[in-house]
């Protein structure tokens, strides 16, 4: 029998994978019931304290700074400690510098720099609990179920993203945005008190081969894949520009148009209702060529920063957050999909952290800039700045053969062995 006709035993599911995916669900729904109000409520912070755009700004690039800094770390430590235990000492940062920056706001008269030093240590825990826990996720599932798998959890994170932005831009209204970032530091104790209980097994990486050889092996299977890289360079200037719109000149459109945040948290939460409308589609549309339509629905992102540069009224800012939302979700749940069948599970940290360092890398120089580019160009060319970006990287992208070829792969029938390709290209299970 030829080398490549061996039949190879099926791999199969961790025991606890089920139970993890549950797990994994109810804490990605409790941080972001508190996450996504705590980013309005910094900004406004910043605001209240006297602050100008620009300081939004830097806030806001403290955050993402460390991403850029630790992601590669972290995500070769995922791939070789338990990533349950990186997840949680991960939250425990969050909480703890979530709470200080809680006290600090509400005590009065915060100054920038320690506004800055708080969310750069958010930043921080974020960088190591992203890469853990997409590999965690990615791990619990099977491939026959992925596509809805992914869905369910997106639709479950996304709404409570709603609930978090309208309750949020509701709250700093009301009370002030000390007490939502309370809520925010309470929500990731929740969090790292769930994710301590998942069920994971040994470790599948080589622990022997020390931190820089993770690091160049998650890089081979990164640079050599030209439909992984090209698409990450993509997003590295869509996250950026669209970070930009959403952080800083959201909040001052809001603030000088709109009628301050409550009307802002509103128009955040129809995105987070049009995640959810993607997700639903998704969770009975299957597309075969997985990238090419999920590229082709990263377009209406441009959206937003088009409606905030008119700027539409708050209804219609709310229908063009929703409609982008839809589409992007589509976006998200194709790409889990394409990375679930087309990496290593050993390696779904490694390359999951090479994926957020590129797409977030230029995101703190854009939030940076984002003040001084609002005063060299005004505010409502560099919104149409940002929209422009977002349409130009993406049509690009889309000159890339892989991106416009990649297929779903079918199940594999039920009682047959694997053939040897499959089954390296499996993800989502261990060694039986």
């Amino acid at each position: 029998m030829s080398p490549h006709t061996v039949p190879r035993t099926p791999r199969r599911r961790p025991a606890g994978a089920a139970r993890n995916y549950s797990l994994l669900t109810g804490a990605a729904v409790v941080t972001n019931l508190g996450s996504h109000g705590a980013l309005i409520a910094a900004s406004f912070a910043v605001l209240e304290a006297g602050g100008s755009g620009a300081d939004v700004g830097l806030v806001a690039a403290a955050r993402t700074l460390p991403l850029v800094l630790f992601l590669l770390v972290g995500g070769a430590l995922a791939d070789r400690l338990p990533r349950h235990r990186v997840m949680v000492a991960a939250n425990a940062l969050n909480c703890v510098s979530q709470a200080a920056f809680a006290v600090l706001v509400l005590a009065g008269d915060p100054k920038l720099w320690q506004m800055m030093l708080l969310t750069a240590l958010c930043g921080t825990g974020t960088a190591f609990f992203n890469p853990a826990a997409e590999g965690m996720l990615l791990s619990s599932v099977s491939g026959e179920h992925a596509n809805r798998a992914f869905a369910l959890f997106r639709m479950a994170m996304n709404g409570a993203g709603i609930g978090g932005a309208a309750l949020g831009g509701a709250m700093i209204a009301a009370i002030g945005p000390g007490w939502v970032l309370a809520v925010d530091a309470a929500s990731f104790a929740v969090a790292g008190a769930l994710r301590a209980f998942l069920d994971v097994g040994p470790t599948t990486g080589a622990p022997g081969g020390g931190l820089l050889a993770d690091l160049r092996e998650g890089w081979v299977e990164f640079r050599t894949r030209p439909w992984l890289w090209s698409i990450v360079l993509q997003f590295s200037v869509v996250v950026a520009v669209v970070g930009a719109a959403e952080a800083v000149y959201g909040p001052l459109v809001a603030r000088d148009r709109l009628g301050g945040p409550a009307p802002w948290g509103v128009a955040l939460a129809f995105f987070g209702a049009g995640t959810i409308a993607g997700a639903v589609l998704m969770m009975v549309w299957k597309p075969r060529r997985l990238l090419l339509v999920g590229t082709l629905c990263v377009f209406p992102l441009a959206l937003p920063s088009a409606g905030l540069a008119v700027p539409l009224p708050v209804w219609g800012l709310c229908a063009v957050m929703f409609f982008s939302g839809a589409a992007i979700e589509v976006f998200g749940v194709n790409w889990m999909t394409t990375m679930h069948q087309e990496i290593p599970e050993e390696k779904f940290s490694r390359v999951s952290a090479y994926d957020w360092f590129g797409s977030v890398s230029m995101l703190p120089l854009a939030t940076a800039l984002a003040g001084p580019a609002e005063t060299a160009f005004g505010r409502t060319q560099a919104l149409w700045g940002c929209a422009g970006l977002v349409v130009a990287a993406t049509a690009l992208v889309l000159l890339v053969p892989e991106v416009r070829r990649i297929t779903r792969k079918p199940p594999p029938v039920k009682g047959s062995a694997p053939a040897p390709a499959e089954a390296a290209g499996a993800v989502g299970v261990t060694p039986g």
